[in-house]
C-alpha cells in the first residue's frame, strides 16, 4: 500500500472512526473491524487530508461535476470540491415533492460528466441507485470514487453494470497500515483478514 496514506489511516484510527473489536452490523453479521466515517467532518485536519488524497486519485479522471451521496458522501465531496475547485451536485436521498421537484441538487447541464462521490463501499447497490439518479437527468457518469473499499464485492458489481471504482486503500490495506504502526494487534489484525477471506 502506498505510504502516503499512513497518516491519513492512522488519524481515523485516533478519532475512532476505524474500531477493532466485535461489532454486529446492519446485516445482523458479526464483524471484527467497525468504520464510521461519519465521525470524520468533526476533525477538519484529517477531512482536508482526505481531500487533498482524493484530488490525487481524481487528477487522472475526466469529469465536470463532483456528485457526493448523501449522507456519508458530501462531507467528502465538498472537500474534494474545495480542493480541486471542482462545482458540487447531490443526488436527493428523497426526490423533493414541492417546489421544483429536484432529484439532484446544484447547477449542472445535461451531458456533463459527474464523478460520483462517497466515504466507503460494501456491496455496489446503493452508488448504482445515485447513479441512476444522476443519469436519469441526463449526466454522464464513468466513476466512482470513495475512501475506503470494504471488499464485500461493490467493486465487482460496478464493473458488472459498467462503472470503474477507484479507491484509496480497502479495509486489508488499513489493518496492515495499523497492524505495522503497532496500533492494532496481530490477533485482531489477522480476525479481520479471516473475516475478508470469508465475506469477500
Amino acid at each position: 500500500m502506498p505510504n502516503q496514506y499512513q497518516s491519513l489511516i492512522e488519524g481515523l484510527h485516533r478519532i475512532g472512526a476505524v474500531q477493532f473489536g466485535e461489532f454486529r452490523l446492519k446485516s445482523g453479521l458479526l464483524s471484527p473491524i467497525y468504520v464510521d466515517l461519519r465521525l470524520l467532518p468533526s476533525a477538519p485536519a484529517l477531512l482536508k487530508e482526505a481531500g487533498r488524497h482524493l484530488a490525487q486519485a481524481a487528477a487522472a479522471l475526466t469529469f465536470d461535476r463532483v456528485a457526493a451521496i448523501p449522507l456519508g458522501g458530501l462531507p467528502i465531496g465538498t472537500a474534494l470540491s474545495l480542493e480541486m475547485e471542482r462545482p458540487l451536485i447531490y443526488p436527493r436521498p428523497e426526490v423533493k415533492q414541492h417546489g421544483s421537484k429536484k432529484s439532484v441538487e446544484g447547477t449542472f447541464h445535461a451531458g456533463e460528466t459527474a464523478l460520483v462521490v462517497d466515504d466507503l463501499i460494501s456491496t455496489g447497490g446503493a452508488k448504482l441507485e445515485a447513479v441512476a439518479q444522476l443519469e436519469a437527468e441526463g449526466l454522464v457518469v464513468h466513476d466512482v470514487l470513495v475512501l475506503i473499499d470494504r471488499q464485500q464485492g461493490g467493486r465487482e458489481e460496478l464493473a458488472s453494470a459498467g462503472y470503474r471504482l477507484h479507491s484509496l486503500f480497502t479495509l486489508r490495506d488499513l489493518t496492515a497500515a495499523l497492524e505495522a504502526a503497532g496500533s492494532v494487534s496481530c490477533e485482531l489484525a489477522q480476525a479481520v483478514r479471516d473475516y475478508l477471506k470469508g465475506n469477500g
